[in-house]
Formats: structure tokens, C-alpha cells, sequence
């Protein structure tokens, strides 16, 4: 995922899980808030994993199958969001597939991915 999509500092993860909705899946939970930069298109997207998620060789797989998931559907959000994706404790053993399907759910809810799109 390029940089220009990734919320990188701390300040930014603690605003959107502050002032975000949460919307949760079985495997990963997904906080969005609209951002309020006028001139920026298109999304950022921050991914996090923590302890109960496994190890360090499972988080960083987890966090890897949430980016790979989420990597051809950047160009279809229009809105300008900012949104952390949590993996759950389920994510460490799940396929993309799995992965891909769950991110499509939690963003057609959050109403960032038009419902059409698959």
C-alpha cells in the first residue's frame, strides 16, 4: 500500500478511534471517520494487531492479509475517510478470501465502498 493511503502517526489512530464509528466483524474491526481535508481524494487507511492477535509472526501476517485485502479497492473509495482496520484474534488463521470477504461487508456497512463493487 503506498504511503499516501496509510495513517502513520499516532495522533491520527487516536483521533479516528476517539471520533470514529466502529463497525465489527468476526475478524476485524473497522473504525471510519469522514475526514476534513477538503482538498485530499480517496482514503487513509491505518492497520493494527495487538496482543491477543498472537505473536509477532501472526500480527504482522494479519496486518499483511488486511492491506493485500484492502490493496484493489483504495481507487473505488471517492470520500475523503480516515480508518483504522483492528484485527480480531480469528484474522491470525483466516485466508485472504476470508479476509477479503469480511473487509468488503465491514466497508459496504460503513457505507465507504459503494454496494455494487465487489
Amino acid at each position: 500500500m503506498q504511503k499516501k493511503f496509510r495513517l502513520t502517526r499516532s495522533e491520527d489512530f487516536k483521533r479516528v478511534r476517539r471520533i470514529g464509528r466502529s463497525y465489527a466483524h468476526p475478524l476485524v474491526v473497522l473504525v471510519a471517520q469522514a475526514s476534513n481535508i477538503l482538498e485530499r481524494k480517496g482514503a487513509r487507511v491505518g492497520v493494527a494487531a495487538g496482543k491477543s492477535v498472537g505473536n509477532a509472526i501472526q500480527r504482522n501476517r494479519a496486518k499483511r492479509l488486511l492491506r493485500e485485502a484492502l490493496r484493489p479497492h483504495l481507487a473505488s473509495i471517492v470520500a475523503a475517510y480516515d480508518f483504522v482496520l483492528i484485527a480480531r484474534p480469528a484474522l491470525a488463521s483466516a485466508t485472504l478470501d476470508e479476509t477479503r470477504d469480511a473487509l468488503l461487508n465491514l466497508l459496504r456497512r460503513a457505507k465507504i465502498l459503494p454496494t455494487d463493487e465487489s
